[in-house]
C-alpha cells in the first residue's frame, strides 16, 4: 500500500470516526462500523469484478494479511466470532456465564486471549438474533448470557 493510499485511508477513518462516535451503545457503534466495511468490501469486489483483478488488501495469500492472522505456523487463529458460534454448539451456554468467564474460557480452551469489549458486541448480535438470552445476574448486576430455549 503506497504512502498516498494510506493518506487517503487515514482521512476516511477520520470522516467517519465522528458518526460512529455520536453513538453513545457501543453496539451501536459495532454494528454501524460492521455495515460500512461490508458495503466497502462489496464495493471493493465489484470493481474487482470489472477490472478482472483481485485486490491485494482482501487476498488471504497476502503475506502482509495472512501473518496478522496466522498463528506463528500453519493453523490460522479463530475469531471471536467463530470461536462464540463454536461454544454455542456445545453445552458451555447451558449455563449462565458473565463476558469476562466467557473471554477466560476463549483464552483457556481456545488460546484466544479476547478483551471483553471484543465480545460484547457479538454477544449482543447473538443474543439479539435470539441465539443466547442476555439477562443481568441479581449479585452483581453484570450481564450473563445463557443459551435461548428452543420453541
Amino acid at each position: 500500500m503506497s504512502k498516498q493510499q494510506i493518506d487517503e485511508l487515514k482521512k476516511q477513518l477520520v470522516e467517519i470516526s465522528d458518526v460512529v462516535n455520536s453513538f453513545k451503545s457501543e453496539a451501536v457503534q459495532v454494528r454501524v462500523v460492521d455495515r460500512l466495511l461490508d458495503a466497502i468490501i462489496e464495493n471493493e469486489r465489484s470493481e474487482n469484478t470489472y477490472s478482472g483483478t483481485a485486490s491485494k488488501r482482501f487476498n488471504a495469500s497476502n503475506p502482509a494479511i495472512s501473518n496478522k492472522y496466522d498463528s506463528g505456523g500453519t493453523e490460522k487463529k479463530l475469531g471471536a466470532t467463530k470461536i462464540l458460534n463454536q461454544i454455542l454448539h456445545t453445552d458451555y451456554f447451558n449455563t449462565p456465564h458473565s463476558i469476562a468467564a466467557i473471554a477466560e474460557y476463549c483464552k483457556e480452551f481456545y488460546s484466544s486471549d479476547f478483551k471483553t469489549s471484543e465480545l460484547s458486541g457479538i454477544l449482543l448480535k447473538m443474543a439479539n438474533e435470539h441465539k443466547l438470552v442476555r439477562q443481568r445476574n441479581v449479585d452483581n448486576n453484570r450481564f450473563e448470557y445463557i443459551r435461548a430455549s428452543k420453541h
